[in-house]
């Protein structure tokens, strides 16, 4: 999908399907709060290569994903929901994500509306998340996880009507959490993950775990170009084992 596909009007989002209520897949900033306009504003404009340098394979290929990135107000100020995967899983076990999944045959078009409803299929099935109060108002371009061979499309979402959210299967997720944007933002809690395998990246020390991986590089992007970032040390690292 190119940058002109992903523009939008509050109602559509590359072909009408987007802007059909009856879909329950409407991508729309209207009734966003002041805050997080730049969010939208930052998701509108940047590119795929700005996100990461790991891109979907050309002529296809990959198994198409997407995550929800919900942003909420809690009592602690805006918010992110993340959920903490079950340390008995073989891939990235105990890591923070984002809630989301594979696509199935009944999301539709992974071209248009189908990562819209995998993104909140899988939140609801993870989470325990009412998809109804949760207002889409952004997509970024996709990307690609080369260890997994996942095509991602990262789903934005405001939580305007917050319900209550847990573990829905232990199995598969070990908690679910949010954590205040404020502390994402904060210097104390940023460092540079460092993988034996030679990788480096950005991290959050919050909520009592190490996020890193694809999901500390997305929040990392979307506070850097919506104008949230602070100037932390990125000398400051963490060292990562083999089983990460």
């Amino acid at each position: 999908m190119t940058r002109a596909d992903r523009t939008y009007d509050n109602r559509t989002y590359g072909d009408p399907a987007y802007g059909d209520r009856t879909t329950g897949v409407d991508v729309t900033t209207e009734g966003l709060p002041d805050w997080l306009m730049p969010v939208a504003r930052a998701a509108l404009g940047v590119a795929p290569e700005q996100l990461s340098r790991f891109l979907p394979p050309k002529g296809g290929g990959g198994r198409q994903s997407a995550v929800l990135i919900l942003f909420g107000e809690g009592e602690r100020g805006p918010e992110l929901l993340l959920m903490e995967r079950a340390g008995s899983l073989r891939s990235h076990p105990g890591q923070p994500s984002f809630p989301g999944g594979a696509l199935d045959p009944e999301d539709g078009d992974p071209a248009t509306t189908g990562p819209l409803r995998a993104a909140l299929r899988e939140a609801e099935e993870e989470t325990g998340l009412d998809p109804s109060g949760v207002q889409l108002f952004a997509v970024l371009p996709a990307l690609y996880i080369p260890v997994s061979g996942f095509v991602v499309t990262p789903v934005l979402g405001w939580w305007r009507r917050p319900t209550p959210v847990a573990a829905v299967d232990p199995a598969e997720t070990a908690r679910v959490f949010t954590v205040p944007v404020a502390e994402l933002t904060d210097p104390d809690h940023r460092v540079s993950a460092l993988h034996p395998s030679g990788y480096r990246g950005p991290a959050f020390l919050v909520a009592s775990t190490l996020v890193w991986g694809f999901t500390a590089g997305l929040i990392d992007r979307i506070l850097h170009f919506a104008g949230f970032e602070v100037p932390w040390d990125r000398s400051k690292e963490v060292p990562l084992d083999w089983r990460a």
